[in-house]
């Protein structure tokens, strides 16, 4: 039996497949479903989980090279979510990039994490170095 604090099947699967330069995208419960995009559904209820708590939860199994977010969540969401984010993400820098440059990323990625987060432009996308 494979050892490991993160439980979900689907998203140790979906990690497993993560090769050098490939992304991930660990989105909010609003964001749009991409065609031909493998999406693993964790939403349960609004805020449940989060993106911080799937962002936990990955970092116990994977570290990833780099983080993308939209620059509007930084202008939408209060100081205190921003921190939160900030320690969930490890200490890693994200790149901030508008919105809709954000969104040319998403079909480039290897799967869609789906979360019920709900404050606005927090998701965000992982690459693997």
């Amino acid at each position: 039996m494979i050892r490991t604090p993160l439980l979900n099947t689907h998203v140790l699967a979906l990690l497993s497949r993560v090769r050098h330069t490939n992304q991930l995208v660990i989105a909010d419960a609003m964001f749009p479903s991409w065609p031909n995009l493998l999406e693993i559904d964790l939403s349960l209820v609004a805020g449940i989980p989060s993106i911080p708590d799937v962002l936990r939860a990955i970092h116990t199994v994977w570290q990833p090279g780099g983080i993308w977010m939209a620059s509007e969540f930084r202008e939408h969401n209060p100081a205190e979510v921003c921190n939160e984010f900030q320690q969930a993400w490890g200490g890693q820098i994200p790149f901030w990039e508008p919105h809709l440059q954000f969104k040319k990323r998403v079909p480039q990625s290897i799967g869609l994490i789906r979360t019920g987060e709900m404050r606005l432009y927090a998701n965000i996308i992982l690459s693997s170095e």
